[in-house]
C-alpha cells in the first residue's frame, strides 16, 4: 500500500483487524523488520507497518529527513487509513519519530511505545559517528558499514543462535538507498531533546529497553528523565537492541497488554 506525502510515496502494510497498532522501524531497517512481531499482534489487532521516508520502499523527501518531517509522513498514513486514535510503537529511530508525533499530533495517540529508543538529543560522540557514516556512504562504501551496525543490534549471546535473523536484517539494511541513509542521519543529528514530551505525561508510554543493548544501556537511555505516573519501563533481560526479534513473544505480550490498558 502507498500514500502520497510531499510529492513522494510512503509505503506501508496493513494486516489484521481490531484496534490499530502502528509500527515504525529503526535506522537501516524497513517495515519487513517487524514481520515476526506483526504476525503475533495481528491475531488481535490491526497492524500498520510503515517505511519511513528514505528507507524501504518509501521515497526521499529532502536532503534532511527531520523527525518532524517523518512524523508528518506517519500522520499522512494514519489519516488515509482513517484509524482514529492509535497505539504507536517506534524502534530506535522510529522512537524518535514517535516522540515527534506525540508532540505534534497528541490527539491521535491512545499511547506510544519507545522500543530500544530514548528522548535525548545526539551527543557530540553520536554526531561524530553519524558524520563518519555519511562520509562512508558518500564514498559509495555503505557495504562496509551495515554488517557491523546490524550485528551490534543483537545481544552477543543471541548472534550464534539467530543467524537467519542476522542475515535478514543485513539484507534489509543493504536495500536502504544512499540518499535516504544520508537524509536520515542528518535528521537524527538535528533532532532536539524531547524529554519534556515524556515528562509531561500527556500520553501513556510503554518504554522497552534491552539489558544487553550495545548502543546504549537502559541506564543511559533513562538518563535523568523524570518519569510520569503513566509511564511503564520494562527491561528485557535477554535482548540487545532488537527485542522484538530477540524476544518476540514477550514483546507481543507487553504491547498487547498496553493496548488493552489504553485503547
Amino acid at each position: 500500500m502507498n500514500t502520497d506525502y510531499r510529492g513522494t510515496g510512503v509505503s506501508y502494510t496493513s494486516d489484521g483487524t481490531g484496534y490499530p497498532v502502528v509500527l515504525l522501524h529503526g535506522y537501516l531497517e524497513a517495515k519487513e523488520a517487524w514481520e515476526t512481531l506483526s504476525a503475533l499482534l495481528c491475531k488481535s489487532y490491526r497492524v500498520i507497518a510503515i517505511d519511513l521516508p528514505g528507507h524501504g520502499d518509501s521515497g526521499i523527501v529532502s536532503g534532511v529527513h527531520t523527525m518532524e518531517l517523518m512524523a508528518g509522513a506517519v500522520h499522512a498514513v494514519i489519516e488515509k487509513e482513517k484509524c482514529g486514535k492509535v497505539i504507536l510503537a517506534g524502534h530506535s529511530l522510529g522512537g524518535y519519530v514517535a516522540l515527534a508525533f506525540a508532540e505534534f499530533y497528541p490527539e491521535l495517540l491512545a499511547g506510544y511505545v519507545l522500543f530500544h529508543s530514548h528522548p535525548h538529543a545526539d551527543s557530540a560522540e553520536a554526531i561524530a559517528k553519524r558524520n563518519r557514516e555519511i562520509a562512508i556512504v558518500e564514498a559509495g562504501r555503505k557495504n562496509l558499514m551495515y554488517p557491523s551496525n546490524v550485528s551490534m543490534m543483537f545481544a552477543e549471546k543471541n548472534l550464534s543462535r539467530m543467524p537467519d535473523a542476522l542475515a535478514r536484517m543485513e539484507m534489509i539494511a543493504s536495500r536502504c538507498p544512499d540518499e535516504g541513509i544520508i537524509s536520515v542521519l542528518r535528521g537524527m543529528m538535528a533532532r532536539p531533546s524531547r524529554a519534556h514530551v515524556v515528562e509531561e505525561g500527556r500520553i501513556p508510554l510503554l518504554w522497552i529497553l534491552g539489558r544487553h543493548d550495545l548502543y546504549f544501556t537502559p541506564e543511559k537511555a533513562l538518563g535523568d528523565v523524570r518519569l510520569p505516573d503513566n509511564c511503564r519501563v520494562v527491561i528485557m533481560e535477554d535482548s540487545g537492541h532488537l527485542g522484538f526479534i530477540e524476544e518476540p513473544e514477550k514483546s507481543a505480550e507487553l504491547i498487547s497488554q498496553f493496548v488493552e490498558d489504553n485503547k
